[in-house]
């Protein structure tokens, strides 16, 4: 398990879910990981987590940080240098979501949605990216959605995010390469995480039967993407994006 040894990752949103099982991932392949987490309530989790990975040999640090805020992100981003020395890997993961028509959305709930997802992305990249080039390498890891390309009624604000992801991820990709920065992304299927929990079982079971293996993902099945993604094994990916989705959708 050696795929990421001396690699250091900073990942975003990653107290819980799919963000959380990156950072172990990352851990048992010999990365550093900084586990970032928005605010007071997240802070038992991502400490937890940094315990998990120190008793079993890995090294983790846990910032805080609203990622929808500049200041906040900037020095996160520096935290993460300072600690380490470096960063080679960006995980940009932090995401919330809310069910409702379009009609009924609220403008400050399509706000945030949007800037957890997008703004977050944006800003982080913005204050990883000159450490990055600078060195002359490093690697940025964006989280969209297989719903990116489906769509999803009541989920609007979500897929529009997403989407954008997909987008501004290829456009980064063109800009970053030739510095020697690889961009990609991954667009995980229907996965249980936390943010299934206030699900309806009779949707779960709908989105179930759309799934040609029938069903929802664990997080395991999500998180060796990103592993890929971070080694060397992905030198050669440049604007892509890789949805393990048990066939929900073709890319």
């Amino acid at each position: 398990m050696t795929l990421l040894t001396n690699r250091t990752a900073l990942i975003t949103g990653s107290n819980r879910g799919i963000g959380a099982g990156v950072a172990l991932a990352f851990a048992a392949e010999g990365a550093s990981v900084a586990i970032n987490y928005p605010n007071a309530d997240s802070a038992e989790q991502a400490h937890a987590l940094c315990a998990t990975i120190t008793a079993e040999g890995g090294t983790a640090i846990s910032i805080e940080a609203d990622v929808t805020q500049p200041a906040a992100v900037e020095s996160m981003v520096a935290t993460a240098i300072e600690s380490f020395g470096q960063l080679d890997v960006l995980v940009n993961n932090a995401g919330i979501a809310h069910a409702g028509a379009v009609e009924d959305i609220d403008v400050a709930q399509w706000d945030s949605v949007i800037a957890v997802h997008l703004r977050g992305t944006f800003l982080t990249c913005k204050y990883a990216l000159p450490h990055m080039y600078q060195r002359g390498s490093g690697r940025i890891i964006n989280t969209a959605s297989q719903l990116a390309y489906l769509g999803a009624a009541g989920f609007a604000h979500y897929t529009a995010a997403k989407g954008a992801i997909v987008s501004f991820t290829r456009s980064l990709a063109l800009e970053a390469a030739p510095r020697g920065v690889g961009v990609n992304a991954v667009a995980p299927g229907a996965t249980r995480t936390p943010m299934l929990e206030d699900v309806p079982e009779d949707i779960l079971e709908g989105i179930r039967s759309s799934i040609p293996l029938g069903r929802l993902a664990e997080i395991d099945d999500i998180v060796p993407s990103y592993v890929f993604l971070a080694s060397d094994n992905a030198r050669h990916y440049v604007g892509q994006v890789i949805s393990p989705n048990g066939g929900d959708v073709f890319l």
